[in-house]
């Protein structure tokens, strides 16, 4: 519907309006979503702290039970979930049918470990009445919650590492009410998960304040969270801009909160000379395989490679370079990084200190 789901009412806001767009074919898709601001933020907020205290002092079994009927939720919203996200993302059915396995999957597997309860790491020191040269009252420790965190939904898994996803999952799990800030370009995706998040918090009679869901389409819901004073925590996957931003909000604070961020990295490879002597060819053939992996949208997208110079050196770049030519083309997450991509390619081959050895199939 276009609507920012905070507690368990769902409102439509009036803020610089964010539309999906089909990556495979340029489409726009319904409905439009008018982003949040202030007011957002601090109901959200608002609500969010009324019920953090009743919420981290749940029964175990009851906030395990909660984990369990938001993966139940999920899964009962059934291929509509599938055919929207593949519509918002480009990516291939199998590919989001397993990720939602495996959202589903981290749901329960933190039910699991609520039960255990070992997390806690509950702690009693019996009384020393009798100590000298003072008596000793008994010393009790448990680990309890932090309070209400905030989560940035991640482009390149808009499924398990977004709005239900593990830092949502592990934050539900600690007894932490969840502020969610979707990733604008699966609105629609987030919005069905949304309500099945907001449908398990109301079977479960929970505080309705244990989950909200904001969108923003620039940096001001964002931004405005972090500073919240009553958000303990942040957790965000993204880009390196995005999460150093936020980093540095969160710094700027009063009372300076963790934010705990998964950015993007060059991920180098170390080619070992015995290694690349025995099977070059074949380190080649698996460096392009994880290059193009999920239109090398995957943080684990290798981006540096060192190696010594020499034959072996030669062999791996001549199989890489034949793998590249042999790439077929792929639809990438969104239309901003399509032209970041091509904007990063025509700087390195304007560049008098970079050789080109391959372009895959464009075809």
């Amino acid at each position: 519907e276009g609507k920012q789901l905070i507690g368990q009412q769902a409102v439509l806001s009036d803020g610089k309006a964010i539309q999906a767009v089909d990556p495979a074919t340029g489409e726009t898709l319904s409905p439009v979503y008018p982003g949040g601001g202030q007011a957002e933020v601090e109901r959200a907020c608002e609500l969010a702290w009324a019920a953090f205290d009743a919420y981290r002092e749940t029964g175990l079994e009851a906030r395990a039970a909660f984990l369990e009927t938001v993966a139940d939720e999920i899964e009962a919203i059934g291929d509509e979930l599938i055919t929207r996200a593949m519509a918002e993302s480009g990516l291939p059915r199998a590919r989001l049918e397993g990720e939602r396995g495996r959202t589903c999957g981290q749901l329960r597997l933190f039910a699991k470990v609520v039960r255990a309860g070992e997390w806690l790491d509950v702690r009693l020191d019996p009384a020393l009445p009798e100590r000298a040269p003072m008596p000793r009252v008994d010393l009790r420790q448990r680990h309890i919650a932090l309070g209400p965190v905030a989560v940035f939904g991640a482009s390149n898994f808009p499924l398990a590492f977004s709005v239900a996803g593990g830092d949502t999952a592990s934050a539900l799990a600690a007894g932490c009410p969840v502020v969610v800030k979707a990733h604008s370009a699966h609105p629609g995706t987030s919005e069905l998960v949304g309500r099945a998040v907001q449908r398990a918090v109301a079977k479960c009679e929970l505080p309705e304040g244990v989950f909200s869901l904001l969108y923003g389409s620039g940096r001001e819901v964002g931004q405005a969270l972090v500073r919240d004073a009553r958000i303990k925590a942040v957790g965000f996957t993204g880009s390196r801009g995005g999460g150093t931003a936020l980093m540095q909000a969160a710094q700027e604070r009063p009372e300076p909160i963790p934010v705990y961020a998964e950015m993007s990295s060059i991920n180098p490879v170390f080619l070992l000379p015995e290694a690349l002597q025995a099977r070059g060819q074949a380190l080649g053939e698996a460096f392009v395989g994880s290059l193009n992996m999920g239109a090398g949208q995957f943080c684990t997208n290798p981006g540096l490679v060192i190696a010594v110079k020499g034959e072996a050196l030669d062999a791996f770049v001549a199989s890489a370079a034949e793998a590249v030519k042999g790439s077929a083309a792929q639809t990438m997450l969104t239309p901003g990084i399509h032209d970041a991509y091509v904007q990063g390619v025509d700087g390195l081959v304007a560049s008098s200190k970079a050789r080109e050895i391959a372009r895959g199939n464009a075809g």
